[in-house]
């Protein structure tokens, strides 16, 4: 039986390692990010709270669906100094990345139903992007993949052809 002092013992960064499933390395990033923290015993080693795992978990799931270390820092930054995030932290947060989100579906969509064809990058190169994008009419929208691009026409522009 695990008794109330060994409940709350904080864990040496091995065992948040072993727990989280993260490398050593990958946790004394997220401290050096101030994602985590920890305290120091009197041998001066790390020495983390069990809430880190919470912590942790959260910060892969924002990971998992694309969240950059700067938006969960920065939404981790927004807590009070240390606290865990908790279900109702996750829900608002989920709430604010959602647009982001959406973003990146449209995103991923484009490229996974473009990915054979032109993505308007005004290479001018394959025979294809004659037929999708005479004389990189798409150049007009800007530079780069421009049909790749969220929010852009799925077509090539309206451009007379030229003379």
């Amino acid at each position: 039986m695990v008794t109330h002092e060994e409940l709350f013992r904080p864990w040496t960064v091995g065992q948040v390692a072993e727990r989280s499933g993260l490398s050593v390395s990958a946790l004394h990033f997220y401290e050096r990010e101030g994602l985590i923290f920890s305290t120091r015993n009197e041998g001066n080693q790390r020495r983390f709270g069990r809430d880190t795992l919470r912590r942790l978990a959260f910060i892969r799931a924002a990971q998992s669906v694309g969240i950059s270390l700067a938006d969960i820092g920065a939404a981790l930054d927004g807590l009070p100094r240390r606290r865990t995030p908790r279900e109702a932290d996750w829900t608002k947060l989920a709430a604010a990345w959602r647009e982001q989100l959406d973003l990146r579906i449209e995103q991923l969509e484009r490229l996974r139903d473009d990915l054979t064809t032109c993505i308007g990058c005004g290479c001018l190169s394959f025979e294809r992007c004659r037929l999708v994008n005479p004389a990189d009419r798409l150049s007009a929208e800007g530079p780069g993949a421009r049909r790749f691009a969220a929010g852009t026409p799925r077509t090539p522009p309206s451009i007379p052809p030229d003379r």
